[in-house]
């Protein structure tokens, strides 16, 4: 069985509403032979992502950049990960009050570094999600899930 590695930091109402969102999705029943594994960030070691086949990344936009806890998970994993998850696919979905291209650019950037793909586009969103960003945040669980399935 596939699994899928959701690795989040969930601060906020809006990131609360997103994350759920991102895994009802993922869960969603048309999805098969995919095993959804959430951790937060600063509790997801290199064995969760060693072990994961696909990932899921969830992070507010603090002061331009990712939020510490996804970059000390970053910090954590990338070099005992570096060379055996290259290729595997990621999602990401970013909330900002103000702007969230930094903290976009950064998870991307690591993201490429580790040789990871990108699975689906980035979900952003700015102030209160509305429905249709938790849709948008719904569908993107539910491609990242559905390019795990056999």
């Amino acid at each position: 069985m596939a699994r899928l590695l959701i690795v989040h930091h969930t601060p906020s109402p809006a990131l609360q509403a997103m994350f759920e969102a991102a895994l009802s999705g993922a869960t969603t029943e048309e999805i098969t032979g995919v095993e959804v594994v959430r951790r937060p960030a600063l509790t997801a070691s290199p064995v969760d992502v060693l072990e994961a086949d696909g990932y899921l990344l969830g992070t507010p936009a603090n002061i331009g950049y990712m939020s510490g806890a996804l970059k000390v998970f970053f910090d954590t994993v990338y070099y005992p990960c570096l060379d055996a998850t290259r290729g595997r696919p990621y999602g990401l979905y970013v909330h900002g009050n103000e702007g969230t291209e930094g903290a976009v650019r950064a998870v991307e950037s690591i993201a490429k570094g580790m040789g990871w793909t990108p699975a689906a586009a980035t979900v952003t969103v700015l102030g209160q999600p509305s429905k249709e960003d938790l849709e948008s945040c719904w569908e993107l669980g539910a491609t990242v899930a559905a390019g795990l399935m056999s």
